[in-house]
């Protein structure tokens, strides 16, 4: 397999890291079916996109929040709304599924320690996220913040993917010419489209398709791949 030239990486971190692919909405959703939450996927979309509204508003998340704290604090948003809404819910079942949810992506990103290493004696890599003000302490919590030159996270820097400014700023963080640098990220409008925007190659890691993310045109996208384990085949 032709790999890419590169000097650097930026990554993507929730749905690449954390999940292999796996969109988060899609995610809880099967949190919300195991549990047999007693509510329909039309309704579960409206408290999910509510809950990031309400997230992107107010300061729910504490800089200090570890993951876990983060789920545990949607999940809570989610029922409040749908209780509102006039569903009848447990909310213990919404710290129930994000447990579940923090398990999976302390597995997943416990698995992608090794070949995070492997990368960082290699390039400089930058972290570019769309994120609540505590990308830092979840990266800590895992153990894998070391592994990165800095972390651009958009509740920090103001501005938010698909917007490819904050894809110019991760480049300016790498200190490399844009097409010396690889992204890798799950999702095609607002990692592909913004990074091939800025001059960066690409490489997409297609997995679950949620919402805005459905899509016909994948010319950004320089390279696709499934399983974010498969990365060095590329680099």
């Amino acid at each position: 397999m032709e790999k890419f030239i590169i000097k650097g990486i930026i990554f993507d971190y929730g749905g690449t890291l954390d999940t292999n692919g796996g969109h988060w909405g899609a995610v809880l959703w099967s949190g919300y079916e195991k549990y047999q939450v007693p509510v329909n996927l039309s309704a579960f979309q409206e408290a999910y996109a509510y809950a990031e509204r309400q997230m992107a508003i107010h300061p729910i998340i504490k800089p200090e929040f570890n993951f876990l704290q983060v789920l545990e604090a949607k999940l809570k948003v989610q029922f409040e709304y749908l209780i509102a809404a006039g569903y009848e819910l447990d909310i213990k079942l919404a710290y129930e599924i994000a447990f579940d949810g923090y398990s999976l992506a302390k597995n997943t990103v416990e698995q992608v320690k090794t070949l995070l290493a492997t990368l960082a004696d290699k390039y400089p890599m930058v972290m570019v996220s769309n994120f609540y003000g505590n990308l830092r302490t979840v990266l800590a919590d895992f153990g894998i913040l070391s592994y990165f030159k800095s972390v651009v996270e958009s509740a920090v820097v103001g501005v938010r993917k698909p917007d490819s400014a904050i894809y110019a700023l991760g480049v300016g963080e790498i200190g490399l010419p844009a097409g010396d640098i690889l992204v890798v990220g799950d999702s095609y409008n607002k990692d592909m489209a913004p990074a091939k925007a800025v001059g960066c190659q690409t490489l997409w890691l297609k997995g679950q398709t949620w919402g805005e993310d459905k899509l016909q045109d994948t010319e950004a996208a320089d390279r696709q791949f499934t399983s974010i384990f498969d990365l060095m085949d590329f680099v």
